[in-house]
């Protein structure tokens, strides 16, 4: 076990939980505007605005509104009404009111990480909405650094580690997503530990190929074994 490495920790469904908590809203919408036999349907619609509205606009609860207010606009060849949109707002209130959820076993684990390594927290999406989230996680004071991007891409990943003079080989990326995490952290020539969580967003989905530098664990305590 190496000490005094710097692991970068992704935030929504590594350390809290986050995209359960849209699948229920989803769910609440489904049932709402759609027949159980198109519910399928209904959903790869909203997947489609969601992955547009999320190219153009960003991430976030605010994004999500727009996406079940077009996602029933088109349902209905119509503006939503006051009323309709209102109904949205009461389905996304757990989203927007609800206390962040650590997932088992962070709290502890990143209290002993920290005592052998540095930490820091890479999360994308809404400035404010994010931030709010790390300071209600209560787990804030293990980074020594705190970055909220739009998106993270391979020069997201190029531009940190240049900016904080990372040594790559002894930098790990930490994240439950493919696609945002793992992907292009490899690519921008960082190590990497991928800990799926079976409620990952869809669109944060991408095949990974075979490789030796991306360690996959079971469950986020399982790095004390390692680091």
């Amino acid at each position: 076990m190496h000490t005094d490495q710097t692991l970068i920790f992704d935030a929504d469904d590594t350390l809290w939980e986050n995209n359960v908590l849209f699948e229920r809203v989803i769910d609440g919408f489904l049932n709402w505007v759609a027949a159980p036999a198109e519910h399928v349907r209904t959903r790869a619609l909203l997947n489609e605005i969601e992955a547009a509205n999320s190219a153009t606009l960003g991430y976030g609860a605010t994004v999500f509104r727009q996406s079940l207010a077009d996602c029933l606009q088109q349902l209905n060849s119509r503006t939503p009404t006051a009323d309709e949109q209102a109904r949205i707002d009461d389905l996304l209130t757990p989203l927007t009111s609800r206390d962040v959820e650590l997932i088992p076993g962070v709290a502890d684990t990143l209290a002993a990480l920290a005592d052998r390594h540095h930490l820091l927290l890479l999360t994308k999406g809404d400035q404010d909405e994010q931030q709010r989230k790390v300071t209600e996680s209560t787990i804030d004071h293990h980074f020594r650094g705190i970055h909220i991007v739009a998106e993270k891409s391979v020069d997201t990943y190029r531009q940190l580690t240049t900016d904080l003079g990372l040594d790559p080989g002894r930098t790990w990326m930490i994240g439950n997503s493919p696609k945002s995490d793992i992907a292009p952290a490899r690519r921008a020539g960082l190590r990497t530990v991928f800990i799926p969580h079976e409620h990952t967003w869809v669109l944060e989905h991408t095949e990974l190929g075979p490789d030796e530098a991306t360690l996959q664990l079971g469950a986020f305590p399982e790095l004390l074994r390692h680091f």
